[in-house]
């Protein structure tokens, strides 16, 4: 099944729970309907869209809506809080959904709701399933019980097998124009027009990626530099030096992000456990400690390849726009303020190698999200970069 969100003016809209969602002004009506109408309401259904259109956002507001009685705001706050129990999410910060999880989600899926008209289960990331993984969802998807309903979240249904597919109704968001995307930046942030105008190209239209970039001059400065690098690699040593620059930024980045939260996780479990700092951990729980340490290693891999991916991205688009220019096409660039250096290529290069580089990218990212080596992989990207050739 398949309701597809056509583009409309991008609104913020200012009622709970439907405040936070910004420019999906059809996908609301749509679940807005299901919500209230028994009759309109699928059991299963799958939120698709680009990475920064609002999938999450959307989800837990069809929960809050699904889950509380209409105008009970308390009710649904607590839903977008992730605090009603009649609310199982499973957000995914490791590189897959194990096994395990999916197995607790179904679980929880055949309690009746304690409070609310619904119980809603919520799966983040639902493309980070493996096939197995994948097969524990099937009966739970096909014959829920009554009163709960399942809500996954995906780029694309693609990203999941048709065995899946078939048993959700499927909403596709639609992807914001940049100019949509600055003008929330601006009203968001305060930041000048045109840092948001640049971050909302930038970031390929993604919200969160363009707020980080507009309001923080060093991501910028440092996705300018990266581009810039790539752009001068010739040979070997230079293939070894910026794939090296590269892993090393996407790991401070990681480690800016997840360290103070490591941190706070450990001394919250620490008091919850009746320890006081800079005492030592009694045996007795240091199980419970190394599982809490198992799961941050776990979400630090995945912030380090989400940055590797991210900076990939940034890649494509560059040669994305050196395509453009060697087909002819200069008024749709994402990178406008390389266009000297992106001209000088695309007439140094033939389209066909340009087209190498593009795939090859590609290629790595997806190498790097199956567990590649990082820095391997983006030296043999590279590799190709400078030669033309793939390694």
């Amino acid at each position: 099944m398949d309701a597809t969100a056509s583009p409309t003016t991008a609104t913020v809209h200012s009622d709970v729970p439907w405040g936070a969602v910004w420019g999906q002004d059809d996908a609301v009506a749509a679940l807005q309907d299901a919500a209230s109408d028994p009759a309109a309401l699928t059991h299963a259904w799958l939120i698709t869209g680009p990475p920064g259109s609002g999938r999450s956002t959307l989800a837990y507001a069809f929960a809050a809506a699904l889950i509380a009685e209409e105008g009970d705001e308390n009710a649904m706050r607590q839903v977008l809080a992730g605090t009603h129990p009649d609310l199982t999410a499973l957000r995914t910060e490791g590189v897959i959904i194990s096994i395990k999880d999916a197995r607790a989600l179904v679980e929880r899926s055949y309690f009746s709701p304690s409070l609310g008209r619904y119980r809603v289960i919520v799966m983040e990331d639902a493309d980070r399933m493996a096939e197995r993984t994948s097969n524990v969802l099937l009966k739970a998807l096909e014959e829920p019980p009554e009163r709960t309903v399942w809500v996954l979240c995906a780029p694309s249904d693609a990203d999941l097998l048709p065995t899946i597919r078939s048993r959700v109704r499927t909403l596709r968001l639609r992807e914001p124009d940049v100019a949509d995307v600055a003008r929330l930046i601006v009203e968001r942030t305060g930041a000048d027009p045109a840092t948001a105008e640049q971050s909302a190209r930038h970031a390929q239209r993604h919200i969160g990626m363009a707020q980080r970039l507009a309001t923080d001059a060093a991501a910028r400065a440092r996705r300018d530099d990266t581009l810039r690098a790539v752009l001068r690699v010739r040979g070997v040593g230079d293939v070894v030096e910026v794939a090296g620059r590269i892993v090393q930024a996407a790991t401070d980045d990681a480690k800016a992000l997840t360290t103070e939260r490591d941190e706070a996780e450990r001394a919250g479990l620490l008091r919850t456990l009746g320890i006081a700092a800079g005492t030592p951990v009694p045996p007795t729980v240091r199980s419970q400690l190394s599982a809490l340490e198992d799961d941050q290693k776990r979400r630090a891999t995945r912030s380090l390849r989400d940055g590797i991916d991210r900076v990939l991205t940034d890649l494509e688009s560059m040669f994305r726009d050196v395509l453009m220019l060697q087909f002819g096409r200069d008024t749709e660039l994402i990178n406008r303020e390389l266009e000297p250096d992106l001209r000088a290529l695309a007439e140094a290069w033939t389209p066909d190698r340009t087209l190498a580089v593009v795939d090859r990218i590609g290629e790595t990212r997806k190498n790097v999200e199956l567990n590649a080596a990082p820095t391997l992989a983006l030296e043999s990207m590279l590799v190709t970069v400078a030669s033309g050739r793939t390694p």
